[in-house]
């Protein structure tokens, strides 16, 4: 009789987690890609030091310092002189996570030297959660490294 009640007890259970979902979470954005073969924000600093314009295929390790905090559609990821790198998503086509500064990020894609408009750099103000007076105080355009991913892994 115990063996039977034991049996029965195990098939209960097993029935019963049958229907459980398990919580996945994902760190992976946009194009699926993996860490093999990653270069540092200092090689990429210099490889852009010599360059003519775009790298194209590159596939770069960096920490975040910040993302956007309005819809995680951009992240600044440390250039290792306390000076940041605005990484954006092709084609607005995905976003991270609010929460990944301070992470590190794998990410593949381009980079090249932009000119960001005043406009746009009061917009990313704003989604950093700047104040008025701090946004009103960007009165000039910035040409800056820049980068434009087609994935992401965060860590």
């Amino acid at each position: 009789m115990r063996k039977l009640t034991a049996i029965f007890a195990i098939a209960i259970l097993g029935l019963a987690s049958c229907g459980q979902k398990t919580n996945t979470v994902t760190n992976s954005f946009g194009a699926k890609i993996d860490e093999t073969g990653s270069i540092g924000m200092d090689s990429l600093v210099a490889m852009m030091s010599t360059s003519n314009g775009e790298i194209s295929g590159l596939k770069v390790t960096g920490k975040i310092t910040e993302c956007c905090q309005t819809k995680g559609c951009w992240m600044n990821v440390d250039k290792g002189d306390g000076s940041g790198m605005r990484v954006t998503f092709k084609d607005y086509g995905f976003f991270v996570p609010k929460n990944a500064g301070g992470k590190t990020a794998v990410f593949t894609g381009k980079a090249f030297m932009d000119t960001t408009s005043v406009e746009d750099l009061r917009h990313y103000a704003k989604d950093e959660g700047l104040s008025e007076v701090e946004i009103n105080k960007i009165i000039d355009p910035k040409i800056e490294l820049s980068f434009e991913a087609d994935g992401v892994i965060i860590k």
